[in-house]
């Protein structure tokens, strides 16, 4: 082996390590974003990994009010469930809602505000009423109406909180195009006689992208929110236990048992602030606007 094989085999090409590096790099998380980053891949792991290995979520113990211990490490419930396997499941229904959820409302959003900015005119008027319309009314208690009328079922719950969240989606992507639609790259893609579907989602849409992840981040987080909401008043889907449901499980029992109602309330807390700070984050990094201001 050569004096440069050697080198080579112990020190990795610069090229290749900058690669793998580069999406970290590209964050530049620091301080409380590293901070809410590292959270959120602890509870992503979390809500996949463990709650496989628990077992049924509506075994019923002997114990009932069991206080915290290495034996139940958030307690036991009423009916004597293990409030730990119960909070893991509930990590997985809530995070799933949550993206589930915004993958709804981004891509209704993102595919009318693209045509909406991109037409203009007629149909861009008659789009963004609809959007306003859908604004004009709570999303909390328009959500709370239809899911009543018709049922809590998880899929249900997730295509009304995506059917309800797509306005915003809607008018950033509209003001997106609205902007990057008379750069030079998309009158020169017009001239070359590219159709509009093509000029749409190849060259304006992939420069658009950096505002649209931002509030992909903020509507997993309006989401979670939403669906412990619902939850709590009693419309959640109770084969699927969420961190919502949990609390409307403990709010009679506040007082003799309150590590029912803590360690969820702490799991919607701990999420939807992390995804916050790093949405906030996201702003300033990927928002072409602020990151050229400096």
């Amino acid at each position: 082996m050569t004096v440069q094989d050697h080198h080579m085999a112990t020190h990795p090409p610069r090229g290749r390590l900058s690669g793998l590096m580069s999406p970290v790099r590209a964050l530049r998380l620091e301080g409380s974003a590293t901070v809410a980053f590292a959270t959120l891949c602890v509870i992503a792991v979390f809500a996949v990994v463990v709650p496989p290995f628990l077992g049924d979520v509506n075994t019923m113990g002997s114990n009932s009010f069991d206080p915290p211990s290495l034996a139940h490490l958030m307690g036991t419930d009423d009916l004597g469930r293990d409030v730990f396997s119960r909070f893991a499941h509930g990590a997985r229904t809530s995070l799933l809602v949550g993206v589930l959820a915004a993958l709804t409302a981004c891509v209704i959003g993102v595919t009318l505000g693209a045509v909406s900015g991109y037409c203009r005119g007629f149909v861009d008027i008659v789009l963004m009423r609809i959007a306003e319309l859908f604004q004009v009314i709570p999303r909390f208690f328009l959500a709370l109406l239809i899911i009543a009328l018709f049922g809590s079922n998880i899929l249900f719950i997730i295509l009304t909180i995506g059917l309800l969240g797509w306005p915003e989606v809607a008018r950033i992507t509209r003001g997106e195009f609205l902007s990057l639609r008379e750069r030079e790259y998309v009158l020169a893609a017009r001239a070359g006689g590219q159709k509009a579907q093509a000029i749409i989602f190849s060259e304006i849409l992939p420069n658009a992208m950096p505002p649209l992840i931002v509030a992909m981040t903020m509507q997993i987080s309006s989401a979670i929110l939403l669906e412990a909401g619902l939850s709590f008043l009693g419309l959640g889907d109770s084969a699927n236990p969420s961190w919502g449901l949990m609390l409307n499980e403990a709010q009679q029992f506040l007082t003799r048992a309150w590590w029912m109602a803590v360690f969820p309330g702490l799991g919607i807390l701990v999420t939807v602030a992390a995804l916050n700070v790093f949405g906030d984050h996201l702003t300033d990094v990927l928002n072409p606007r602020l990151r050229g201001g400096r």
